[in-house]
């Protein structure tokens, strides 16, 4: 029996790490929220990799925190080892990563839910959408409940018409053994949104007691932490680390995979779900590689709370006998005991071409959506996406324009830029060389770029801010005065710079320009800068870099201004591409579908040539004049 439940401003369907995100972004944003989740004890569970971050994950979570996010601020609190990646290359690509206490994680993030003005979650499942005049007004439970809204968000994550395998074995189940939602799908399908079936893994996990770590090579985390959110103090992240291990696969490990690759469901045609091609099983590899004579296999552990280990670099959905006999084919876990098997997890997403860069769907008002759902994959492109979906549907209630940030802008932008402008194919995964600015883009540099956004937005204090903008200050005047300040060719100078092997100097120079040398740094130069000021370590961080990479910073700036004038071209919305005569079929038909914001993005948009982006300018000049 149906009954009306209550009315709020927003409802969020999902409480993964998009639905945490956005149910906290519209709380805080002052509008009603309820979040609703399959099981309580699941919110911003982690069912596959104990971590956050990592290779260009590690931008999305330090944007997240700089526009007024929570990711950061849980992963530091209940981080288990941190590390930074890539340091033996430039700026650019450094990426923060934690191994996180995923329980703790978890409880942590559901507490921060709990205890928000304006938020209650709810576990239970929504099966309906509400609609009216192609827009929303609520949401039906599978009790019958009727919730009004005048916002929902969809962030459902793997849980849609879910179904984990491996072997022989396919269970109509959601992660970790969680129920499945089966009733959505069809209400979306009924409202003509386009359904696609992607696939994702996990490997086993191993009981640590059983694992010999004297045949792995240790994997210690960094001496100096640094913190994911930009509120945390260094001091604040100090403790004991606990090391991860790295093993290595062999012949006899191969050997076992590919004599049973008629017994793997991926081989045997029983998933259809299409996997992230970044992120292959084991089974994969070894037949896609098979020239390699071993791949990394690393040890990972999931709690201080308990004994379970992750086994990462072998994710399958082999049979249980096989994955078991594999994995102790590899030091260390030959006497290993399995407590929780691998699986492959098939399930129900969208095509993201069907969103707004706002991540609302077109056509129908009111109705956003965020994660797994639009295709992507891993937690921290769910997050990313989850509060920006939530910053517009509390935008859009409250009368504001709405927040789009662009490709030069953030990582954020790239991800939600190639969801709706390009699609995906597979599971989408955030990397470096999907950002074509990424000189500018730093995960150091995220503050300095974003919080005055999240400030503007509503989701960062006054203090914040005006703490980014005694940052800003101190950066420009230690970088103006390297710039003033010459030294000669004084005895202790030449010293200096023949311990770190620079070239001597016949004449005086600046400390910028010294700076600017591959082998020296703002700390190199210390004993010879009497005045250098007491600075914050991250203040020092971006002095460093700034003059180091200044002429590369200001080329790619450059490149940013034409950038930007494509994408002020803006495109009228009623605007009928069936009009503009000298469009190829292909490019009509895209830019229909897709509904471009502006010739930027249309340029970006598959099929649509250089060729038809000329028509379309010179068509919209025409049209402009005649309006």
């Amino acid at each position: 029996m149906k009954y009306n439940a209550g009315n709020v401003d927003v409802i969020v369907i999902g409480a993964g790490h998009a639905g945490c995100e956005a149910a906290l972004a519209t709380a805080r944003l002052g509008l009603s929220t309820i979040v609703f989740a399959m099981s309580l004890d699941s919110i911003s569970m982690m069912p596959c990799n104990p971590n956050i971050g990592g290779t260009s994950k590690g931008h999305l979570v330090r944007e997240i925190d700089a526009l007024g996010g929570e990711m950061g601020k849980n992963i530091d609190k209940t981080y288990l080892q941190s590390k930074m990646l890539n340091t033996g290359k430039g700026p650019a690509v450094h990426s923060l990563r934690a191994q996180a206490d995923k329980i703790k994680y978890s409880l942590e993030m559901k507490r921060t839910l709990e205890n928000t003005e304006n938020l209650r979650i709810y576990q239970g499942e929504v099966t309906q959408l509400l609609i009216e005049e192609r827009k929303i007004i609520g949401v039906e439970t599978v009790s019958g409940a009727i919730y009004k809204a005048k916002a929902v968000i969809i962030a459902t994550g793997t849980y849609l018409n879910s179904r984990c395998v491996f072997g022989e074995v396919s269970i109509e189940s959601g992660p970790n053994g969680l129920q499945a939602a089966h009733s959505l799908t069809q209400s979306l399908e009924k409202l003509g949104i386009e359904i696609y079936r992607f696939k994702t893994g996990t490997p086993a996990r191993v009981d640590g007691k059983t694992i010999d770590f004297s045949k792995m090579e240790e994997q210690p985390g960094d001496d100096h932490i640094v913190p994911f959110s930009f509120t945390t103090s260094r001091d604040a992240l100090s403790k004991d680390q606990i090391s991860c291990w790295l093993t290595y696969s062999n012949d006899r490990t191969h050997e076992i995979i590919r004599k049973n690759l008629h017994r793997s469901p991926l081989y045997a045609g029983e998933i259809h779900g299409t996997g992230a091609r970044y992120c292959p099983s084991i089974e994969d590899k070894v037949v896609r590689f098979a020239d390699k004579e071993r791949h990394q296999v690393f040890l990972e552990p999931e709690s201080e709370y308990n004994n379970e280990w992750y086994v990462q670099g072998m994710s399958s959905s082999l049979p249980e006998d096989v994955q078991k006999e594999m994995l102790r084919t590899l030091p260390g876990l030959e006497n290993c005991e399995v407590m929780r098997i691998g699986y492959a997890i098939e399930y129900d997403c969208i095509n993201p071409q069907q969103l707004k860069p706002t991540l609302e769907f077109k056509g129908i008002q009111g109705l956003f959506s965020a994660g797994q759902f639009n295709g992507s994959s891993g937690y921290e492109e769910a997050a990313a996406q989850g509060l920006i979906a939530g910053i517009n549907a509390a935008l859009q209630i409250q009368g504001r324009a709405p927040f789009i940030l662009d490709r030069s802008e953030g990582y954020i932008g790239v991800l939600i830029d190639d969801l709706v402008t390009k699609g995906t194919n597979e599971p989408y995964r955030m990397m470096t060389s999907r950002a074509e600015y990424r000189l500018l883009l730093r995960q150091d540099n995220a503050d300095l770029r974003l919080t005055e956004k999240g400030y503007e937005i509503g989701l960062i204090s006054k203090e914040r801010y005006e703490g980014i903008q005694n940052k800003k200050a101190l950066i420009e005047e230690e970088i103006s005065r390297l710039k003033q300040t010459t030294v000669g060719t004084s005895q202790a100078i030449q010293d200096l710079l023949v311990k770190y092997e620079s070239t001597a100097l016949k004449s005086g120079a600046t400390l910028a320009e010294l700076l600017k040398r591959p082998e020296l740094d703002y700390e190199k130069l210390a004993s010879i800068d009497p005045n250098r000021p007491e600075l914050p370590w991250d203040v020092a961080e971006q002095v460093n870099i700034q003059i180091k990479y200044e002429g590369y910073i200001f080329r790619q700036m450059n490149q940013v201004e034409q950038f930007k004038k494509l994408e002020t071209k803006l495109i009228p919305e009623e605007l009928n591409y069936d009009d503009v005569y000298s469009l190829r079929i292909e490019a009509k038909q895209k830019l229909s579908q897709i509904r471009p914001l502006s010739i930027g993005q249309a340029s970006r948009i598959s099929g649509v040539s250089p060729a038809d982006i000329s028509v379309l300018l010179v068509y919209l000049e025409q049209y402009r004049r005649k309006k």
